[in-house]
């Protein structure tokens, strides 16, 4: 006997906007089915425990799809717990669950050309999404608890009602039948079915079977589409490497093969799964900063990829998985960044990944730290965003960091053979071979290692046996203008180019200010001068090289400058400090000239001076006409 209900009236409200509104990703309704039905072979599987005669004659747990092009229609069918009649009528004709009607407004609220289906589920009304495609949906069920007499035929067409009646159903389990519209007869299609399956739910725990296409005289069989174990759910040591490289660049579409990888479980409040790599190569999208290499998944169910919420932007680069069990299934990306669990992901896997790079760095094994070098060359300005970003992993990141500095190049150019790749130093590295008496840790930007290496800056660290790193990243430049680091160890950053140079032991101190007293009047004259100029000093920073242009403690340096004006801020002209050697023959002569009151031409020398201090430390000529017309009239007089 066929008996009619009335939906419960949340449940009428959500058909008729699902009904009314086409929504721009309707296909999660296969993922949705087919995870309700996983659900209940899980629920068998568990009851079955302690009765195993619940499982009697079928024991493969599995779901089948089969598609009927004549009749139009999509079935879902699994062999798990199954429904009663009174089962179904609460499950399928009511939400009881709290939160129904703010899911609802939340729908309502989305709009009709909004990812408002990703909202579907995290309510537990999944199962209405049938409604999206389909006109008619029919439920046939029977629970493992009940005879075969004893099955239920659950149907609606939407339209606030369903119908209930008894029916005979040899098989345990569930078929949902969808009747499906004319604008959503594409999944009917074996090709689509099998593209969504295998997107949404590859690694649901139970096989998903389609019917082979097979031969007119051919019997027809079943082929499974999903892979159906995950392969982060499977032990460790019954992993093997290339079963690893195989998953990462099937999964996470990559063509080289990763430097490292991490997998691990985390058990206790919270709980998820992560199989993470590293890539060798830089991925293509590595600066799209939109983009993360992270595929969510809840309970083995695929959610979304490029997830954004779980790493820091400076971790960008690491591909893989997350599984988690603690997460509503199918939560959207809005959704997403209100989740409080997702921030304690993100925590535990930033903090998982700097330990593995911290181990990879400190380890003796050679392989290991071959690893770490290669990631360093490939991915370490990446990292170091992590100092301007992140103040909270300052300590961790500056341990990480790796620059090149005026010792390692010296050490490559020693050795035989030559190194494959430059050799880097970290930062605990060069405190440990700081010199006696030398209290800071000296660094300098330059756009190009060449640049760095030739700026008359370091001559005078050079002269004291003073290391000085060589940073030539544009990100170097922006960590130590606004990022956290500015000590190590105890140790103050100290950029060479920038304010007094710290070179001066007692006997240095009193020559360079007798130098100053000699030099007063000739510096006030410089200075007035050069325009652009703020200050004309001499100084103990050189020992090579006449002069040399210096900023003030913190001020912009050249790359800043630079950056900024790629990005297309107004920067103003910075003035900068023009340091002299007194001890340079040129600067020497200059002086005397202005000391016996013959002033001419010591104009354009100065403006010479000042260009080719600017060239010295790899800066661009802004005016390479006045600069050659000056040039050529100096080169004229001497002649």
């Amino acid at each position: 006997m066929t008996e009619q209900h009335t939906f419960q009236a949340e449940v009428q409200q959500l058909l008729q906007l699902m009904i009314h509104s086409l929504y721009s990703e309707r296909e999660i309704f296969l993922r949705e089915l087919i995870s309700n039905s996983a659900d209940a072979c899980d629920k068998l599987r568990f009851e079955a425990l302690t009765d195993s005669a619940l499982m009697a004659g079928d024991d493969q747990l599995r779901v089948r799809i089969v598609a009927d092009s004549d009749a139009g229609t999509l079935s879902i069918t699994d062999n798990g717990i199954g429904l009663t009649q009174d089962e179904a009528v609460e499950h399928l004709g009511t939400i009881a669950r709290s939160g129904t009607k703010a899911f609802v407004e939340q729908l309502k609220a989305a709009g009709k050309d909004s990812d408002a289906a990703s909202l579907i589920g995290q309510f537990g009304v999944g199962f209405y999404s049938s409604f999206m495609v389909a006109e008619r949906v029919v439920v046939e069920s029977r629970s493992a608890r009940s005879s075969s007499d004893e099955g239920v035929r659950w149907s609606s067409t939407g339209d606030g009602s369903f119908e209930t009646e008894s029916i005979a159903r040899a098989q345990r389990g569930t078929t949902i039948t969808l009747h499906l519209k004319d604008d959503a007869k594409e999944f009917l299609e074996t090709w689509r079915l099998r593209s969504l399956i295998k997107k949404y739910s590859d690694f649901v725990a139970y096989p998903v079977m389609l019917p082979k296409e097979v031969k007119e005289d051919e019997e027809p069989e079943d082929e499974q589409v999903n892979e159906s174990q995950a392969l982060w759910t499977r032990p460790k040591d019954d992993i093997s490497d290339e079963q690893y490289n195989e998953f990462y660049r099937g999964a996470c579409k990559q063509w080289d093969e990763p430097a490292t990888r991490l997998h691990f479980n985390v058990e206790g409040q919270l709980e998820f799964t992560a199989l993470l790599f590293i890539p060798s190569q830089k991925p293509m999208d590595l600066f799209e900063r939109d983009r993360r290499g992270l595929n969510l998944y809840v309970r083995r169910v695929f959610i979304m990829d490029d997830c954004t919420d779980l790493l820091p932007e400076y971790l960008r680069f690491v591909r893989g998985v997350i599984d988690s069990s603690d997460l509503p299934l199918n939560v959207s990306r809005e959704m997403l960044q209100q989740q409080a669990i997702i921030a304690k992901i993100k925590k535990i896997l930033t903090r998982r990944i700097l330990d593995h790079l911290e181990s990879l760095a400190r380890s003796e094994d050679a392989s290991e730290q071959a690893t770490f070098q290669s990631i360093d060359r490939t991915f370490g300005p990446v990292i170091r965003e992590g100092l301007v970003n992140d103040p909270e992993q300052k300590e961790r990141l500056s341990k990480l960091a790796r620059y090149q500095s005026t010792w390692t190049v010296e050490q490559d150019e020693a050795a035989d053979p030559a190194p494959e790749h430059p050799t880097r130093t970290g930062l605990a590295d060069y405190v440990a071979r700081m010199s006696e008496g030398q209290e800071s840790i000296y660094y300098v930007t330059a756009p190009s290692l060449s640049a760095a290496r030739s700026s008359p800056q370091l001559e005078g660290y050079r002269a004291k046996g003073y290391e000085v790193l060589l940073m030539t990243e544009p990100v170097d430049d922006y960590a130590m203008q606004y990022g956290s680091l500015g000590e190590f160890d105890g140790k103050k950053l100290v950029h060479i180019a920038k304010g007094a140079a710290d070179l001066e032991d007692d006997e240095s101190k009193k020559a360079l200010e007798e130098a100053r007293e000699r030099y007063a009047d000739f510096c006030g004259y410089a200075t007035e001068q050069l325009p652009g100029i703020k200050e004309v000093r001499v100084s103990n920073r050189l020992t090579d090289s006449p002069a040399c242009l210096v900023h003030d403690d913190g001020a912009l340096s050249e790359g800043m400058e630079e950056m900024m004006r790629r990005f297309g801020q107004d920067v103003p002209e910075q003035e900068r400090i023009l340091e002299l050697n007194p001890n340079h023959e040129l600067v020497s002569r200059l002086h005397e000239r202005f000391a016996g009151d013959n002033k001419d031409g010591i104009g354009d020398w100065l403006h010479l001076l000042r260009d080719q201090a600017h060239l010295a430390e790899g800066g661009a000529v802004k005016d390479g006409a006045a600069i050659a017309k000056r040039m050529q009239k100096l080169m004229a007089q001497a002649l």
